[in-house]
């Protein structure tokens, strides 16, 4: 058939092209982009976790400048700038974990992920384009939020001179940890909604790990609470961009807790995706 055709165009090769249109790992990484970037939910509560973290953390901020001539000494002692200006993390970690949930829970209920794995046969390809486009957003954005939370913050707190600079020891590693600790929870919270296909039971595990599960560890005897409580994700985050030591993590343990634990929930997700139908 193609001599034919040679043979017919005076030798010209007219056999169909159709390197244009393979399927590679950026051409998928693009798709997803388009889809993030063009789902309403997406936008709104991506704001949303900005505005805790920068919001809420100005406005604690400025509490505690208005009242600080009241303050307690055990107030003033265990007093940390930082912390408070990055206040809104514990609740913007929230938006970006449940973020993580929909993108792929979402998907599977809505029955579109049918349509994204018969375009792209390799599964995998389409997990890892997903987790890529949501670390380079949702980790940019984070990390510019919380040094836009860290400014507000200081910049209301030096009406009573208890300000810090970016440059003092260890401080940056806070901001930038904070960021990093937001994103890893929005990974983690993809892989569950990955793993359980369900979105109600996605953001519930998401509460139940980072929520619910550490404060019932300090219910339970102290020989217990002292060796696990550190090594849940929440608190081997909090290592990363707060001040507290003891029996807490150092900074680099905790990172490389969090990142196993968001391994752990990618392994689960991809070995699902991989054997279990859409």
């Amino acid at each position: 058939m193609t001599a034919t055709l040679s043979r017919a165009t005076g030798g010209l090769d007219v056999t169909p092209r159709l390197d244009g249109m393979k399927v590679t790992q950026w051409r998928v990484i693009k798709s997803e982009w388009t889809k993030f970037r063009s789902l309403r939910s997406t936008v709104i509560t991506l704001l949303v976790g900005v505005l805790l973290t920068v919001g809420l953390g100005a406005l604690i901020s400025g509490v505690v400048a208005a009242t600080w001539h009241s303050a307690k000494a055990g107030e003033r002692a265990s007093f940390h700038a930082v912390d408070v200006s990055l206040s809104g993390v514990a609740i913007a970690q929230l938006a970006i974990g449940v973020l993580g949930v929909l993108l792929l829970s979402g998907e599977y209920a809505t029955g579109m992920i049918r349509a994204s794995l018969t375009a792209v046969p390799k599964r995998l390809t389409v997990l890892w384009a997903k987790i890529s486009v949501f670390a380079g957003v949702v980790g940019s954005v984070s990390i510019v939020s919380t040094f836009a939370a860290f400014f507000a913050g200081q910049s209301l707190l030096s009406s009573q001179h208890i300000q810090t600079s970016i440059t003092s020891p260890g401080v940056l590693r806070m901001v930038v940890g904070a960021g990093v600790y937001m994103t890893l929870v929005g990974i983690i919270g993809m892989a569950l909604g990955g793993v359980l296909r369900n979105t109600a039971a996605g953001i519930s595990s998401l509460v139940a790990i980072f929520f619910v599960i550490p404060p019932v560890m300090n219910l339970l005897p102290s020989s217990w609470s002292d060796r696990i409580g550190p090594y849940l994700p929440s608190n081997a985050g909090q290592a990363i961009w707060s001040h507290q030591t003891g029996a807490h993590l150092s900074a680099l343990a905790g990172f490389a807790v969090l990142c196993t634990w968001a391994a752990v929930a990618i392994a689960a997700a991809a070995f699902r995706m991989k054997r279990r139908d859409a």
